[in-house]
């Protein structure tokens, strides 16, 4: 049997219109399709069948550390603020033991709906950590 493993999901990268960023963690990657039941009036079973309805995209999470004078994120929030919201191509890459692109995640216009600033604590000794809430049109996943 050959050595065939899953991929650990500790290194990964994520390129925003281009630009790599650092992120400590990634959520929310996920596709839903509604459920439509139907029966027609001369169907001889008294059941319903199900099809495929309308396809929705979750929201996806990114978290990363504040740095100083580091305030992209919060430049793009305030873009749709004045009714002009600038759509980004990102790309989250899932990374093999050796550094390569082993899984790619395309989000199709993505744009910031909600941004969250770090908590403040006075005894503590965390990394001050921020995220950001992308929505989207649509996942392209490519295996390499």
């Amino acid at each position: 049997m050959p050595d065939n493993w899953p991929i650990p999901k500790f290194q990964f990268q994520v390129i925003i219109d281009g630009e790599h960023t650092s992120f400590t963690e990634v959520t929310g990657l996920s596709a839903e399709t509604q459920v439509i039941e139907y029966r027609h009036g001369n169907s001889p079973t008294f059941s319903t069948i199900k099809m495929p309805g309308i396809a929705k995209n979750g929201n996806v999470t990114l978290k990363k550390g504040v740095f100083a004078k580091d305030s992209k994120f919060w430049s793009w929030y305030n873009d749709i603020k004045m009714n002009t919201i600038r759509r980004k191509e990102v790309v989250i890459n899932l990374l093999d033991e050796k550094g390569a692109v082993a899984m790619s995640w395309k989000l199709a216009n993505a744009w910031p709906s909600k941004l969250t600033g770090t908590d403040l604590k006075a005894d503590g000794n965390e990394v001050a950590v921020e995220s950001i809430e992308l929505v989207h049109e649509g996942i392209l996943i490519e295996n390499k």
